[in-house]
């Protein structure tokens, strides 16, 4: 293939791109019917010339007819007052109209088979008109429809899918960290205030054991009520008086050393 040729080929298949783009269906649809209306009405106009010059080559075979059968009377009057000369005249009058008549109704059969195919012709255009105005409805809708179906697809498709769905998923994971952080912070609130209250069962139980350890040492009463002499004269000379103090003091200081370190 030549460069000329490939050229040319180019140049075809853009025109031809150029002019399929230029072609809107509704503006199409549109001029095909006003056209279509166009041949009507000149279809119309050439039904109605047909039928006129029908009705004046019937009008004139009417006529000629007329003719013929007067001469053929005038004939029939000469030859009966037997003036021959007369009678033949008539009859060459007549035949004149009868040649004339024959004509006449040769073109008039014509023309009214061309009348019955131009009716013909004028129901089917109107047929199809009306048949074109039903379809370009239709294809209209169509065409609407597809305008609005490719609109919505460019929209959906110019959405940032992906980065819409993201936002959603960091949203969703602040949320959760969110709510984490608070369910952390009412169980940590949770777990101190019950340190505090088994913070107060435990010194609660020592103080206890504490008093109830004094209440065990301290003498009983009827033992502070007894003379000095008495007390002196209970005590066993192998444990003097002072030395049961220190064994007691002792046990006592070890006794705190234990509540200290608890």
């Amino acid at each position: 293939m030549g460069l000329f040729d490939r050229i040319k080929r180019v140049v075809s298949a853009n025109l031809n791109d150029l002019v399929s783009k230029a072609e809107d269906p509704e503006k199409m649809l549109e001029q095909a019917i006003l056209e279509m209306q166009e041949d009507l009405v000149q279809l119309r106009q050439g039904v109605a010339q047909a039928i006129a010059a029908q009705k004046r080559t019937e009008k004139q075979y009417n006529d000629a007819q007329s003719e013929i059968n007067k001469w053929q009377r005038n004939a029939q009057l000469a030859i009966q007052k037997g003036d021959e000369n007369l009678a033949r005249q008539a009859l060459e009058r007549k035949k004149t109209f009868t040649e004339s008549s024959a004509a006449l109704k040769a073109s008039l059969d014509q023309q009214i088979v061309q009348v019955e195919s131009l009716k013909r012709n004028l129901i089917q255009l109107e047929s199809k008109i009306s048949e074109a105005k039903t379809k370009k409805e239709m294809l209209k809708a169509r065409i609407t429809s597809a305008k609005a179906q490719e609109q919505l697809q460019g929209m959906v498709q110019s959405m940032n899918t992906n980065s819409a769905m993201a936002a959603f998923e960091r949203m969703e994971e602040k949320v959760l960290m969110q709510e984490a952080r608070a369910q952390s912070a009412a169980e940590l609130a949770s777990n101190d205030l019950e340190m505090q209250f088994a913070a107060l069962e435990s010194g609660s139980d020592i103080d206890d054991e504490l008093a109830a350890l004094k209440a065990s040492l301290a003498p009983a009463p009827e033992q502070q009520a007894l003379p000095q002499a008495q007390t002196e004269a209970t005590t066993t000379p192998s444990q003097p008086a002072s030395q049961s103090n220190q064994v007691v003091d002792k046990e006592l200081e070890e006794l705190r050393k234990q509540l200290d370190q608890m």
